[in-house]
């Protein structure tokens, strides 16, 4: 059957039971699966690891642990993920005791542990606890992060050298966690569409329309088709703001100050239009239940076909100032090398994944908005290095305002939403739909009870998988090549740390 890719893994707590809902995806035939398992007992949850299948099955079980309390056999690392280690209870059970009594705001830094718990089965199937050794005690250990401007947000790398040669990275997340999950649970599905603006935030209105598409499919509510269109166009215009901000921050961080001023200076233009029709430069809050939350505003075409004539002689100079120098070819080509087979494994989806060899786009795989009207190219490329996720981007951008070409003057009239109920309550059963945002695919799984909030709610994080790989890009190369590898892959670390 072939399901090569795991795209989302969640947990859930069943109330008689603790287990996790695995969506499959098999990127030879297309084809889908969907199963669930669960522990045989609430109190020692115990189930057999997934991460010897697929690699992206370790962090996933790790926050699973995390959350829930689900130890999984044989996995190498049963630490939690985002909370302290010291943290008391699993905060996504209902029985979950949130008082500030249990959980205080502690004061002193946490301590930082070279071994690891794990749980291995034996021959008679009896589970035992071993522990598995991160760092030896005469290793050279270093911490980048938490405040390094090169992890792109609050993110701490503990990185073993030799010299200066990289030999292992231990990702340590977590420092911006806000328990969005847990606070949908008591949210209505409308107060639960702000919390997604503010995931990645680069991506702010995919992320929001992959949410709105979920909820209007369990309400079998169909959109206008002037919806479809402006939320198209958002998307694309999200996508080129957010690409020409890799641009900016991928140039500083290998040394390029020029780049980045350029690369602002031309994002602004996006964020003007966003400002004019939402209200808002970065936190849109602009797609609803059923359309958007107000009419385009008169100016916005008639600035992105200024905008689609004043973006491709710009990217001729960003070539000209960074992509053709000699020095930035060297630190970029045959760095961090991730092959096709380990793109699939480890889940890193979006131009990073498109960079290997692996045809993602969801825009193509599973068509929504007017993604099936249009007419663009699926950027792939072979070199799986720094230098190929770096290309995909740029390539990206010329592909955006294609699309937004053939869409601008197309809008059809209507209605920008329907009518919806005061109150919403989703059908009860599981509903999932993902979407292809800036940095690779975003999902959104709902279980409902049939109440006006949802029972779980689960984001699939694009940057999850991306930091997941960093160990395996970067052994054996230099610092900088670290650095170079982390600017590549984009990943934005909100969207991790859910």
């Amino acid at each position: 059957m072939r399901f090569d890719y795991l795209v989302c893994m969640t947990g859930v707590d069943e109330g008689d039971a603790l287990g996790v809902v695995y969506h499959l995806r098999s990127t030879v035939h297309g084809h889908e699966l969907v199963l669930r398992t669960s522990a045989a007992e609430r109190e020692n949850p115990e189930l057999a690891s997934v991460s010897d299948i697929w690699a992206t099955a370790n962090l996933n079980e790790r926050e699973v642990f995390d959350f829930f309390g689900i130890h999984f056999i044989n996995h190498p690392d049963m630490r939690r993920l985002f909370l302290r280690n010291d943290w008391v209870g699993y905060p996504l059970r209902k029985d979950y005791d949130a008082s500030e009594t249990v959980n205080p705001v502690r004061l002193e830094s946490e301590e930082t542990l070279d071994v690891a718990p794990a749980y291995e089965a034996g021959r008679e199937g009896e589970v035992e606890e071993t522990e598995h050794v991160l760092f030896e005690e005469g290793e050279y250990v270093v911490n980048i992060g938490p405040q390094h401007p090169a992890t792109h947000g609050v993110l701490r790398f503990r990185v073993q050298l030799d010299g200066e040669i990289v030999r292992k990275v231990d990702v340590n997340c977590g420092y911006i966690h806000r328990g969005i999950e847990k606070m949908c649970e008591s949210l209505t599905y409308p107060q639960t569409l702000a919390l997604t603006d503010r995931l990645d935030y680069l991506s702010a209105h995919q992320n929001r329309h992959a949410l709105c598409l979920c909820i209007e499919d369990a309400l079998q509510i169909e959109v206008p088709e002037r919806v479809k269109y402006i939320r198209t166009i958002m998307d694309e215009l999200t996508r080129l703001q957010s690409h020409l901000l890799f641009w900016s921050t991928f140039c500083m961080d290998l040394g390029a100050l020029t780049a980045f001023f350029y690369g602002f200076r031309d994002r602004e233009k996006i964020l003007d239009m966003f400002e004019e029709t939402c209200g808002g430069r970065l936190i849109m809050n602009y797609n609803v239940i059923g359309g958007v939350m107000q009419d385009i505003h008169p100016n916005l075409v008639h600035r992105i076909k200024d905008f689609i004539k004043y973006l491709p002689p710009m990217l001729k100079e960003y070539h000209e100032v960074f992509t053709g120098n000699v020095i930035a070819q060297q630190r970029m080509k045959g760095i961090g090398l991730l092959s096709r087979e380990d793109a699939i494994s480890y889940g890193v989806t979006g131009p990073s994944g498109r960079a290997s060899g692996w045809a993602c786009d969801v825009r193509k795989l599973h068509p929504y908005g007017v993604y099936d009207k249009v007419d663009f190219r699926e950027i792939v490329r072979e070199d799986g290095d720094v230098f190929g996720r770096y290309m995909v981007r740029m390539e990206e951008i010329l592909q955006s305002l294609h699309i937004l070409e053939q869409l601008v003057d197309n809008i059809p009239a209507g209605d920008f939403a329907v009518k919806t109920k005061p109150i919403i309550r989703l059908p009860e059963g599981n509903y999932f739909r993902s979407v292809e945002a800036s940095r690779g695919e975003f999902g959104v799984y709902i279980e409902s009870r049939g109440d006006k909030f949802p029972y779980r709610l689960k984001f699939r994080s694009p940057g999850l998988p991306l930091v997941s790989v960093v160990d395996s890009l970067a052994r054996d190369g230099k610092i900088a090549d670290l650095i170079a590898v982390g600017g590549s892959l984009d990943y934005v670390v909100p969207d991790i740390d859910r």
